[in-house]
């Protein structure tokens, strides 16, 4: 499993009262929003992308989460995320939640398929979403 020391950005997410369900942890599908939390924060601050009136933006076709440990309120999530493929309209994130205590509670992948806001057809990545992912890279992935 991967650390936190290796995840090439990390934003820390606290955690709300409603998140947990009644079996007192973080319901599963609270992990999701964590995941997008990661990924969006990064791609507005690092890279510039304008959500509101920018011509190109990001939409999920693929997703997957494992859990390996549960989380709870009002626990402080950090959330690592990497890139393990950058091709040229899409992006392979690799996303790891750890706990409080430093383990990792949850990993998985979301895909990312950039596409122009009117058409919605695949385009490629601008310039600047490219070299801020590009600086997540991590393995060989294209």
């Amino acid at each position: 499993m991967p650390s936190i020391d290796e995840q090439p950005y990390t934003l820390e997410i606290p955690t709300r009262w409603k998140d947990n369900d009644v079996y007192g942890h973080v319901n599963n599908v609270e992990y999701y929003s964590f995941f997008d939390t990661v990924i969006n924060t990064y791609l507005i601050r690092e890279g510039g992308l304008d959500i509101h009136a920018g011509p190109t933006i990001g939409l999920c076709v693929e997703s997957h989460c494992r859990y390996d440990a549960p989380l709870a309120f009002p626990e402080r999530v950090t959330a690592g995320l990497a890139v393990t493929r950058l091709g040229g309209s899409s992006v392979t994130y690799a996303v790891t939640l750890f706990g409080e205590n430093g383990e990792a509670a949850a990993e998985g992948w979301f895909v990312h398929v950039f596409v122009d806001r009117g058409t919605r057809r695949p385009t490629p990545i601008p310039d600047g979403l490219r070299a801020a992912l590009g600086r997540l890279r991590v393995g060989g992935g294209a």
